[in-house]
């Protein structure tokens, strides 16, 4: 009995550890942006092209005038409520760098998308 056992829990967890893996591979890429003092935190990231991408953007300071978030190449214009954290998702198809900013265009961050 405990090796039957010992047995199903290696298939489960053989099992999961495979779905999880290709959730990851083709699944939405999820991206966490601080708003600081110092801008967009990263300021940079990286992405993989064909592929959904959740930016989770939280602003954190009242100090900035990126009280939004403004990607004109995908029509995205979303207000960053001071300490909630918003969801922006979109798919970008092709391979490049794509800039986002506040609205007033002053505090900037690039996605790099590969």
């Amino acid at each position: 009995m405990r090796a039957y056992l010992l047995t199903l829990v290696a298939v489960v967890v053989v099992a999961l550890g495979a779905s999880c893996a290709g959730a990851g591979s083709g699944g939405a890429q999820r991206v966490r942006i601080a708003v600081t003092d110092k801008g967009f935190v990263p300021a940079v990231v990286t992405v993989q092209s064909g592929r959904p991408v959740t930016l989770l953007v939280t602003r954190r300071t009242g100090r900035t005038c990126a009280t939004e978030l403004v990607m004109k190449t995908h029509g995205i214009d979303e207000k960053l409520p001071l300490g909630k954290t918003v969801a922006i998702t979109f798919t970008p198809e092709q391979a490049g760098t794509l800039e986002y900013a506040c609205a007033m265009n002053m505090i900037k961050g690039r996605i790099v998308v590969k």
